[in-house]
């Protein structure tokens, strides 16, 4: 792994909330599709500086409750606190701006453009340019763009991604797309940085990458990451806590040990108590 960057890592936009201070507060989401209910009541917190899990069955509600915080589902009822505004309606553009980026449990690329424009995509939410400048490519436009292209080859060196930075992304294998979209995500700059079954489809080697990279990303750059995953190996290993859905309700929300002991967890996930 290269050493981490420390001009990237100062990247992380400096939100007046020290270390462990609330950045995100998630209050009493509803959320419903005709008669079904996707959320009931969810409450939990997103503390700045940790990896919070969101976990439980196929069904539970984890991806929708990701829908809601950046916006691309608005809840019935309950609100969303983040950065100390509270919000209930929000587009997910307004949530990139906001610091929220994302990755999708299917893979989100253009495939036919190489690795390096699809991370250089995460930084257009950054650009400040006219489209007339950047039409023309001169002048402030070169200028600007030269500097988000030092920041995307800086992430690419991270990622230990140099060797398919030309490569269309169509071509690579699923780990690597995988690893492709997390750059482009980082290429937003977030406060909050959410990941929805980063390991899906991973066999193990692909899978230790992806942890190590979301640990650095966490630990040394200083970006909150709320994840969604099912390898609960991964979510004991790299997160600090952990809150559970089961159909649409939380049942459980704490460090990784207590929910890996909680009977309803048991129950409803895990299976068997290890």
């Amino acid at each position: 792994m290269n050493a981490p960057d420390r001009s990237l890592a100062a990247a992380v936009p400096d939100d007046g909330i020290s270390p462990g201070g609330l950045l995100m507060d998630v209050r009493h989401v509803s959320l419903s599709f005709g008669g079904v209910r996707a959320l009931t009541d969810i409450s939990f917190d997103v503390r700045k500086g940790e990896i919070r899990a969101i976990i439980g069955p196929n069904g539970a509600g984890k991806t929708s409750m990701l829908n809601v915080i950046n916006g691309f589902y608005t809840p019935q009822k309950g609100s969303i606190a983040f950065r100390g505004q509270e919000r209930r309606k929000m587009k997910p553009h307004h949530a990139v701006r906001q610091g929220i980026a994302r990755t999708f449990q299917n893979v989100a690329l253009f495939k036919g453009m190489s690795t390096l424009d699809n991370i250089m995509a995460g930084r257009s939410v950054l650009m400040r340019s006219g489209l007339l400048w950047q039409m023309l490519w001169h002048g402030p436009a070169l200028s600007e763009e030269i500097e988000h292209r030092r920041t995307v080859e800086e992430i690419i060196d991270f990622l230990e991604i140099e060797h398919i930075r030309r490569t269309p992304v169509g071509k690579l294998p699923y780990g690597l797309q995988k690893r492709v979209e997390l750059g482009r995500a980082l290429a937003m700059e977030p406060s909050l940085l959410l990941l929805d079954e980063p390991m899906a489809g991973m066999n193990l080697e692909e899978k230790e990458d992806m942890s190590r990279f979301i640990v650095e990303v966490n630990r040394q750059r200083g970006t909150t990451i709320a994840l969604i995953e099912h390898d609960m190996g991964v979510v004991m290993d790299l997160s600090d806590r952990v809150v559970v859905l089961d159909y649409g309700r939380k049942i459980a929300d704490g460090t990784p040990q207590s929910v890996k002991s909680d009977q309803q967890v048991i129950d409803a996930y895990l299976g068997v108590a290890h």
